[in-house]
């Protein structure tokens, strides 16, 4: 019996670098690009494992929960770790940025997350970027939640090693990552005698065995499913156009918040709308309403909402709605508050509906 999942013609080497080159037009990038098959914590791991070392000093910007990931590996990797942290309903600065680096002039790897789902800030990525190649630091991006939903120019913005994942605003499989590579990334690692070498975090394998080989043999079989998954979306947003699809992805954020400011009980997380990730708006929920009881209440009536309460400490005063990939439609939206509505009225909060429906209208007109 046969599958459509299943008995697949093998993935040669030649599809996977024609799917690797789709990817690097999507970032509109020169430089080397490698997909990993693995989630994006897989290259997110292998960056830093590969551009930090034991005596190195590395700036790590905290604005959500990665930012935390990332200088616990940093610190693993016998790095000294300057935490740049600023208040989760906010982004960080390129003037806060320069500070640190001025207070720190031996400071030569910078990591930052774009867009932080978990907590709905985006970062000013450009101006940090300028700040940074001005200074001399070796640029790590964590841009999985911003590709496709804003602008992510790597070579543009002075980023030696953009990763990105596909699960999130590119809507497609959650099992396959890949990262842009800089020339001056690729000597750092090679420099690096505790880069991970021969191993699945290594970025140095790819580079000497698939990219100088001329990308003629793969290093071991490819995850076929996702890697056909990835392409099947790449091409999705190249027929949509990807200026459309961070269009979509604004309007929807811009609707979500207008549209939860005038139902009542909930305000924006981010304070400043134009601090606002446009993958995901974060909520905080009213004084008094569990944030995760509340998401549990909406989400009886319909389990598909991409609705999510905070992680961690945060679950108790953060909603999130997930209007990222195919969620990032109007009628994703207006259902998200309808459901946060009439949970909030359940919990016997004063909602307006209607004021809701239309402030959601009035901002994403057409679609």
């Amino acid at each position: 019996m046969t599958h459509p999942f299943l008995d697949l013609a093998p993935l040669t080497a030649a599809h996977f670098a024609a799917i690797e080159k789709r990817v690097a037009g999507l970032l509109a990038t020169e430089q080397d690009v490698v997909i990993m098959q693995g989630e994006a914590l897989l290259p997110l791991e292998g960056c830093i494992r590969g551009g930090a070392r034991p005596g190195s000093t590395a700036l790590n910007v905290v604005t959500g929960p990665y930012g935390q990931t990332f200088g616990n590996w940093l610190r693993d990797c016998g790095a000294n770790v300057v935490d740049l942290a600023v208040p989760f309903h906010t982004a960080v600065t390129a003037d806060q940025v320069a500070r640190a680096l001025a207070e720190h002039p031996e400071i030569d790897f910078v990591s930052l997350v774009h867009a932080e789902a978990a907590t709905g800030n985006t970062n000013p990525v450009a101006e940090i970027g300028e700040v940074v190649r001005s200074h001399g630091a070796l640029f790590m991006l964590d841009a999985v939640a911003s590709v496709g939903a804003e602008p992510l120019l790597p070579d543009v913005w002075g980023v030696d090693l953009c990763v990105i994942g596909a699960q999130k605003a590119m809507g497609g499989p959650a099992g396959v990552s890949a990262v842009s590579v800089s020339e001056r990334a690729w000597e750092r690692i090679a420099a690096n005698p505790e880069a991970p070498r021969r191993s699945y975090l290594s970025l140095l394998d790819w580079k000497e065995r698939w990219i100088d080989g001329g990308r003629k043999a793969l290093l071991h079989a490819p995850a076929q499913l996702e890697m056909l998954a990835l392409e099947a979306c790449v091409e999705r947003i190249e027929t949509e156009g990807l200026d459309a699809l961070m269009a979509r992805h604004a309007a929807a954020a811009a609707a979500t918040r207008a549209g939860a400011v005038a139902l009542g009980g909930l305000s924006p997380y981010v304070h400043e709308a134009a601090e606002a990730a446009p993958v995901a708006t974060t909520l905080r929920a009213p004084e008094g309403v569990d944030a995760s009881e509340l998401v549990a209440r909406a989400l009886a009536a319909d389990p598909s909402l991409p609705l999510i309460a905070g992680g961690g400490a945060l679950s108790k005063e953060m909603i999130r709605v997930n209007h990222y990939g195919v969620d990032a439609t109007r009628g994703a939206v207006r259902s998200s508050l309808a459901a946060l509505g009439a949970a909030l009225a359940d919990s016997g909060r004063q909602v307006d509906f209607e004021a809701a429906r239309k402030a959601v209208s009035q901002t994403w007109p057409s679609e």
